[in-house]
């Protein structure tokens, strides 16, 4: 093949060459690397959400109340005993 300047490659045409051939190989590597992000990051958000969390129980809910300082020790006190009581009829009518 004859070239402009005789049968070689002159020093731009293989300073050209070499730069080329980096580019590609740099884009290859890229382009790779970013289809394996794409790629894993859809397999992590086909996973199913964490459950949620439990809601409180209401003991939980009333010692919230106390420690918020929205009802008195003695109220406190009070409906715990009501809601243990309720507890234990509804357990001892299950049985």
């Amino acid at each position: 093949m004859m070239y402009p300047y005789g049968e070689h490659v002159s020093g731009w045409g293989y300073a050209l060459g070499i730069t080329g051939m980096v580019l590609f190989w740099v884009v290859l590597v890229l382009a790779i690397a970013i289809a394996v992000r794409y790629l894993d990051r859809k397999r992590g958000e086909s996973s199913p959400p964490p459950p949620p969390p439990p809601p409180p129980t209401a003991e939980q809910v009333l010692a919230e109340r106390f420690a918020r300082g929205e009802i008195d020790a003695d109220e406190y006190r009070q409906r715990l005993d009501t809601l243990r009581q309720a507890g234990r009829s509804a357990a001892a009518g299950a049985r």
